[in-house]
């Protein structure tokens, strides 16, 4: 597995990562299969991921508990990452970045995960009163006790994304970014090129949609998560498929898959440290596994961009 720097704290990552929402996320999706969870994580590790993303808001804490469980005894092997930030259960619902809701948030997330130390940690997402420059300056003291190895913010804009950095080095931006969903290509990931820090895009895959397996007339459960990212929304749909039709045809000229030309290319946009991509079996983390090895010319990689170049 290729590897490369995360940001400017001198850790390596995989440049394929494995996201755990569904990892023991039962507010996220349906039918979630636990003992499964805990085999892909294993599976992630056993094909030379070292990136495993969770957060304490996937399944209420239940992600980080299982994941904790999955890595007892490989804690070497493994480049953690979570998040904190949102509220649930008795604290409430929305975001905190408030210093004490974030400190006890990170003193949750290490007993559930089982470890000291978090790799590195983020802010999950702006709760749109704290100072951006205060909450991650908060992630600076953790740093500074040991606590966690490498900070970042998730789903921050630009201008909360330069304060926080006024406190110190961002290394990580974890941040929406798929070939049917691209604004982060306007401002911060360019941002994130230019200063050194890892942009992680989530959502690589589009939910699924980037896999080519969804037909038009597919529709998701009522209670699936999905819902919420205007990907499966009516017209949009249509639309993106259409650009999955186009992927398809490259993927098929190229004798690969959507799914590994749709990391390809991620992978390809300058910034980019790492792409987190999901799974709900062992045999999808596989076939993610297998995106790393694929070679993809710039010539093929430019056929690409020009399918949703226009959503920047």
């Amino acid at each position: 597995m290729n590897r490369r720097q995360l940001g400017q704290s001198g850790i390596e990552i995989s440049c394929i990562g494995l996201g755990t929402n569904y990892v023991g996320g039962h507010n996220l999706y349906t039918n979630v299969d636990e003992d499964e969870g805990v085999r892909l994580v294993q599976q992630a590790l056993d094909s030379g991921i070292t990136h495993i993303d969770t957060a304490d808001a996937y399944g209420f804490g239940r992600s980080e508990e299982l994941v904790g469980k999955a890595i007892t005894g490989r804690r070497d092997e493994v480049v953690l990452a979570s998040k904190g930030g949102i509220l649930f259960g008795d604290h409430g619902t929305g975001a905190s970045n408030d210093a004490a809701y974030l400190r006890a948030a990170l003193e949750r997330s290490l007993k559930r995960l089982d470890v000291e130390v978090i790799d590195l940690y983020y802010i999950h997402r702006h709760d749109g009163k704290t100072p951006a420059e205060d909450s991650f300056g908060t992630l600076m003291d953790f740093k500074r006790e040991g606590l966690i190895r490498a900070a970042g913010v998730s789903n921050f804009d630009l201008s909360n994304l330069q304060a926080a950095a006024t406190s110190g080095p961002v290394d990580a931006v974890q941040s929406r970014l798929n070939l049917l969903q691209r604004e982060a290509e306007a401002d911060v990931l360019p941002w994130c090129a230019q200063n050194h820090t890892s942009f992680v895009p989530w959502g690589g895959l589009a939910y699924g949609l980037l896999g080519g397996r969804y037909p038009r007339d597919f529709t998701l459960d009522e209670k699936d998560w999905r819902h919420r990212t205007g990907a499966f929304d009516g017209e949009v749909f249509q639309r993106n498929m259409d650009a999955v039709d186009g992927l398809k045809k490259i993927a098929t000229e190229c004798g690969s898959t959507p799914a590994h030309m749709a990391l390809q290319w991620l992978l390809s946009r300058p910034g980019v440290g790492s792409v987190i991509a999901g799974a709900k079996r062992a045999d999808q983390v596989i076939d993610n596994v297998a995106a790393d090895a694929v070679v993809v010319v710039p010539e093929v990689l430019a056929s690409i961009d020009a399918l949703t170049a226009e959503r920047i």
